[in-house]
């Protein structure tokens, strides 16, 4: 029974692993160590895979296991947004050349001061590969208020980038 279980689990998670990775590398940043993340949402999918009733819905039962661990982390810790370079280069890929380890750092970063509706619907939407319904149903929401989100989100991001390049350089309006 148990070889069972664990066979389906890894053939399930098998199949969504890159998109949750993703997903927790950018949904942790600056809370808690993605890999944490990560081990915790499958430990706890694992002991609960007979409740999963679906297998195509697999990657949202994560993504809400996640969103939950997050939630109480954060009311646990009280976490204030990170605001050390080094440390958000350890969200990065390792797989990726240094630039792209830096621009993927500073785009995490810049998510996090982004509101939580927001920056979880771009991650959701943009970086992971969800479609609007399903983000809809992810967040409980209309697909209105999700295309909102993602509109306003986006603005704030590009707002957010533009202010931390001018601090960068120097440079003003």
């Amino acid at each position: 029974m148990q070889q069972q279980k664990q066979e389906r689990f890894l053939k399930l998670y098998k199949g969504v692993h890159d998109r949750f990775e993703r997903f927790c590398r950018a949904r942790a940043c600056g809370d808690m160590p993605y890999e944490d993340l990560m081990n915790e949402s499958l430990l706890i999918a694992f002991q609960k895979i007979d409740q999963l009733e679906k297998e195509s819905s697999f990657l949202s039962y994560l993504i809400g296991i996640s969103r939950r661990l997050l939630a109480n982390h954060r009311r646990k810790q009280k976490v204030v947004a990170a605001t050390d370079e080094t440390m958000l280069l350890n969200y990065a890929d390792p797989n990726d050349e240094i630039s792209r380890r830096q621009n993927v750092a500073f785009l995490h970063k810049a998510l996090t001061f982004l509101p939580e509706a927001q920056r979880e619907a771009l991650i959701l939407f943009e970086i992971t590969g969800f479609s609007v319904k399903e983000i809809a149903e992810l967040q409980d929401s209309s697909e209105a208020a999700v295309k909102q989100r993602l509109s306003r989100g986006r603005k704030g991001l590009a707002a957010v980038i533009k202010n931390k390049l001018q601090l960068k350089t120097g440079d003003t309006l």
